[in-house]
């Protein structure tokens, strides 16, 4: 594949494009208990997700906004419709059996043909509901489940998703967590058995189509003693004119010597509220990897978490975000060392321009048990001009002598004398920042596969356009 270098060449409209919502089923705007119980009614809940969702609301309404991280008050729950369900029959397995603008979006997003080139399953969601889901017949064979997570709630796996559902982050975690409870449709569930090696990646993506609406999606994945897994996540939507929520939740569960690597595109629309929720648990030498890249959104909320809860145990976490105007992303990474001989390491870059701020939080916490701990953190930041503002707040909760902690953040500017280096090598201004800024990203890129990196240079080339000032 050969790389596009300029940007004029990169349609943002692979994104940026919305269909007409004929015969879509929507709940009322809002959130009280009649809509919760309408969701678990056309979900068809056991009774006691039914319960959950109700007890989650009574918490939803308890818990408060949070008051220390960027203004939400733009986001008016009333006005949100929490369940839209495309005007079609149900999940399939063929892309062709899609309704033709429902395949025509994931089409047009390269999805079918990721799956066939690259991928060992796909998922994909459309509003509140899966539309598809399919996994190669090998991977299937050994056992891997990879479906929606509500057929599974009525499967022979229904006992498992009842023990992990929300357990790692329980409803009353925080607001948007309880919110979730009460209204989450939508998602996967993943187990990988004992021993078993899934050497092609499985990928879910989310596309939010309606203006004014909520998606709400739950990922539950299970990687048993010993077994491997790479996962790919990828979301974006249109840009409307009214606020769109995002409160999804991924719970992560990591077994004895088990590996698991996490990657994340997110191109979300910039009208985009993201207030999303995900954790991991990693058992006895077990190796959790978290690759990330998150674009778009007015406001961001994002703190991946990883809990070592076993000795040896290790975590991994790649990211950047790019703020540009109107966008304020407050992100970072969390980890708890609460066993012996853990280790973590934090690699987290972000990039602002035309006065988008960027926020990078990051903590790490030693708990007694966690002797013989070693976790560095390093954060680097890159303004490209002088009306946008970048800040690091890490945090550090040592409750043992016996540990190894460092933390290094760097902040700067684009080098005039790299532009006109690069410039006199035959790019213009713009491209010289762009490739600069590509370059900035290249760590992260590295961590994901290539065609998802080509997919993360492109947003950045979009980002870049027109950032000349």
């Amino acid at each position: 594949m050969n790389e596009k270098t300029y940007l004029d060449e990169i349609s943002h409209s692979r994104y940026d494009f919305r269909y007409a919502e004929d015969n879509y089923f929507k709940v009322d705007q809002g959130l009280n208990e009649d809509i919760v119980l309408e969701i678990s009614r056309e979900k068809g809940d056991p009774d006691w997700m039914r319960d959950f969702r109700i007890h989650s609301l009574k918490q939803y309404h308890r818990l408060s906004v949070p008051d220390w991280g960027p203004d939400i008050s733009g986001l008016h729950m009333e006005d949100i419709i929490t369940y839209i369900r495309p005007g079609h029959a149900g999940m399939t397995p063929k892309w062709n059996e899609l309704p033709g603008e429902i395949r025509e979006t994931f089409e047009r997003l390269g999805i079918p043909q990721a799956e066939r080139d690259s991928l060992a399953g796909v998922g994909a969601q459309y509003d509140s509901e899966i539309v598809y889901h399919n996994v190669r017949e090998e991977v299937a064979a050994q056992g891997v489940v990879y479906t929606d997570l509500e057929s599974a709630l009525h499967g022979p796996y229904a006992d498992m998703i009842r023990s992990h559902f929300m357990h790692l982050v329980p409803c009353t975690d925080h607001k948007f967590a309880a919110l979730h409870g009460a209204v989450w449709s939508g998602g996967s569930f993943v187990y990988v058995p004992k021993g078993v090696s899934v050497d092609i990646p499985l990928q879910s993506y989310f596309r939010l189509n309606a203006p004014g609406a909520g998606q709400f999606e739950h990922t539950l994945i299970i990687v048993d003693e010993g077994a491997s897994l790479h996962f790919i996540e990828g979301c974006s939507a249109p840009k409307y004119n009214v606020a769109n929520l995002h409160a999804g939740c991924v719970e992560l569960y990591v077994e004895k010597n088990a590996h698991l690597r996490y990657s994340t595109i997110e191109n979300w629309s910039k009208n985009m509220y993201n207030l999303n929720t995900k954790r991991a648990v990693v058992k006895e030498g077990g190796l959790m990897e978290w690759a990330s890249g998150s674009f778009g959104s007015h406001v961001s909320y994002l703190y991946p978490t990883t809990i070592l809860a076993g000795a040896k145990a290790k975590m991994t976490y790649t990211g950047i975000t790019f703020a540009g105007a109107g966008q304020n992303l407050d992100t970072g990474m969390k980890v708890v060392h609460s066993a012996p001989d853990t280790a973590s390491v934090i690699h987290a870059k972000s990039i602002s321009k035309s006065g988008g701020i960027s926020t990078y939080r990051s903590a790490v916490t030693v708990t007694p048990a966690g002797t013989g701990s070693k976790s560095t953190a390093n954060c680097e930041s890159l303004m490209l001009d002088d009306q946008s503002r970048s800040d690091t707040i890490p945090v550090l909760n040592i409750n043992t002598a016996d540990a190894e902690i460092g933390h290094e953040a760097r902040i700067g500017q684009i080098s005039n004398e790299a532009i006109f280096y690069l410039m006199s090598r035959g790019l213009s201004e713009e491209e010289a920042r762009a490739r600069i800024v590509s370059g900035f990203a290249d760590s992260v890129s590295k961590e994901l596969p290539l065609e998802y990196a080509v997919e993360m240079n492109n947003l950045i080339r979009l980002e870049m356009k027109g950032s000349i000032g």
